[in-house]
């Protein structure tokens, strides 16, 4: 609707004589939009913005089309072009959305997007941190998706570095076959091992040393490994689908390690590659760094690769294999100093351009102490904990709730945590509260899903053809349509900043002005046939886009609350 606007002024201001490329529209608390493009047009043309404006406004009233776009538009000093839209536009793009929102949407070029995210370590338990990865990386898959580019994901684990040389060593230590080898062993192992290492300097190395010859190919250590992965990966697979984060490809940093000679023999016939106290580096500084960026590592001095190495012979594999036009990362922001080393030396050597490499940072999980959210013992909580205490938390607000389906208490659960998380922005830290978010008040993930349930149940009540004409009947009832809009808008900026708050933050809204049509227009005892046809029209527009962008946000709907 924007732009249809922003075409008609730009039209008007080109008849006027004026050389404009664009003209921007954007939502006025005093109106429904306004443009500002005076100030630029008059200062380029050296005259006042009242000057031009004014017989702007004359024109776009003498248009013939003006009756079906505009009910009012004005000028309003020093320089704006206030505009109110007609009821018959509003009702045409509400009708678009009735029978394919998509229609919203025109899609320059499909484009094909791997998507990194995920990216837990084996062989260590999922804990609340690993929340945010999986929760904003599956979002933002369905919404490039939703956009109709191609998305290829990849959880790429950490599978191949030193916590799994680590785990062999206390294998061995505790003479464990291999069947005896089970999730609560790795999850005692390797927190006790880790310990260890941190005291102890020789263990620390041995288990190193275990790690390289893992990596070289010693099949003893690469038999334990593999039933590692095994029990390991099994586990991690629980704790997605219980979040419903699925994965295209189930790599991990091993399988990047066939391509690391490949990506060595790139790096020195690029001249990239230099020698660092017996260690391979690859001088990575740029003239217009404000700060010093190290070095990459590409090979330690003893023959072992590092993260660098593999994130690299991963970028090479994707190149391969997908032939993407674009890599994303979703990964916490205190990585970004080691990502803008592996893109800079991945485009210094021509396996991918940097500007194609996306880092999406997040911000961490944190406790009401505003530190990362830890347990009373001072462990991140597992994330199968956090589930656990999130269901009770929930059961314990009312007593209805205890005898709910466990399917749809888990559908809520998801929804507290999923929507808690990403109603803020992806690269911002904030304060995890459970009783807060469990709430049905507010911007939590029970209201969203209430007020789509509440819709639901004057929609299931309601069996007569529903229809729309070009009347809206009260400000609440113009209010929820031009919400119902303004969806485009907010799909658009989650996918251009890849931020899913865009979207969180537009399904709550819409639920706000949801509940105050329902409130002031009681349509179940409406008399008038021709209002309550319209206003179910309107809920049933209202009820898709809630459930799609509930979908977009990784949130099912539960068949009651």
């Amino acid at each position: 609707m924007k732009q249809e606007i922003a075409e008609i002024i730009k039209g008007v201001l080109c008849d006027l004589g004026y050389n404009v490329d664009c003209v921007k529209v954007s939502k006025s608390d005093l109106c429904d939009f306004q443009c500002n493009d005076l100030f630029r047009i008059a200062k380029e043309n050296h005259k006042s913005p009242s000057e031009i404006g004014e017989l702007v406004v004359e024109r776009i009233r003498k248009l013939d089309c003006f009756s079906s776009y505009f009910s009012d538009v004005s000028f309003a000093n020093p320089g704006f072009i206030n505009i109110k839209v007609s009821d018959v536009l509003i009702n045409s793009y509400v009708r678009k959305i009735y029978d394919d929102e998509k229609q919203l949407f025109d899609l320059d070029k499909r484009e094909t997007f791997v998507l990194d995210y995920g990216g837990a370590n084996v062989a260590k338990p999922l804990h609340v941190g690993h929340m945010r990865t999986a929760i904003v990386g599956e979002s933002i898959k369905r919404i490039i998706k939703y956009m109709g580019h191609v998305v290829i994901s990849d959880v790429h684990l950490g599978d191949f570095g030193l916590q799994i040389g680590e785990v062999i060593y206390g294998v061995l230590r505790d003479g464990l076959s291999l069947e005896n080898i089970d999730i609560s062993y790795l999850d005692k192992i390797y927190p006790e091992m880790n310990g260890i290492c941190k005291e102890n300097v020789e263990i620390k190395e041995e288990c190193a040393n275990i790690t390289k010859q893992l990596q070289d190919g010693n099949s003893y250590y690469v038999d334990i490994w593999k039933r590692i992965l095994e029990v390991s990966k099994e586990d991690i697979n629980n704790n997605y689908k219980f979040l419903g984060v699925s994965f295209d490809y189930w790599y991990g940093e091993s399988d990047a390690y066939s391509y690391l000679e490949e990506t060595e023999s790139i790096l020195r016939d690029s001249s990239l590659l230099s020698v660092s106290e017996n260690a391979l580096v690859v001088d990575v500084i740029e003239e217009t760094d404000k700060k010093d960026i190290p070095p990459l590592l590409f090979k330690k001095s003893n023959g072992a690769y590092l993260y660098a190495s593999t994130d690299l012979a991963t970028i090479l594999q994707r190149k391969k294999d997908f032939l993407p036009d674009h890599i994303l990362y979703v990964v916490d922001n205190r990585q970004e100093l080691h990502f803008t080393q592996v893109f800079r030396v991945a485009d210094k050597a021509g396996i991918f351009d940097k500007s194609k490499l996306e880092f999406l940072g997040y911000g961490t999980v944190n406790g009401t102490d505003n530190k990362p959210y830890k347990t009373r013992n001072g462990n991140s909580p597992k994330l199968e904990s956090l589930f656990d205490d999130t269901r009770n938390i929930f059961i314990s607000k009312k007593e209805t709730n205890k005898d709910m389906k466990r399917s749809d208490v888990d559908i809520i659960v998801n929804a507290i945590l999923k929507f808690a998380d990403l109603i803020n922005s992806r690269t911002k830290d904030y304060v995890f509260d459970l009783n807060k978010f469990s709430d049905v008040t507010g911007k939590t993930g029970p209201y969203i899903l209430y007020t789509y349930l509440r819709i639901n149940k004057i929609l299931s009540l309601e069996t007569k053809n529903i229809c729309l004409n070009d009347k809206i009947y009260n400000d609440c009832d113009r209010d929820l349509r031009l919400k119902l809009i303004e969806f485009s808008d907010a799909v658009l900026s989650a996918f251009n900043e890849r931020m899913p708050h865009y979207i969180a933050d537009y399904v709550y809204n819409l639920c706000v002005s949801a509940n105050i049509f329902y409130q002031n227009n009681h349509i179940i005892n409406l008399q008038d046939d021709d209002v309550k046809k319209n206003w179910l029209y309107v809920l049933t527009v209202t009820n898709k886009i809630i459930k799609q962008m509930l979908d977009l946000l990784v949130i099912d709907i539960p068949s009651i609350m």
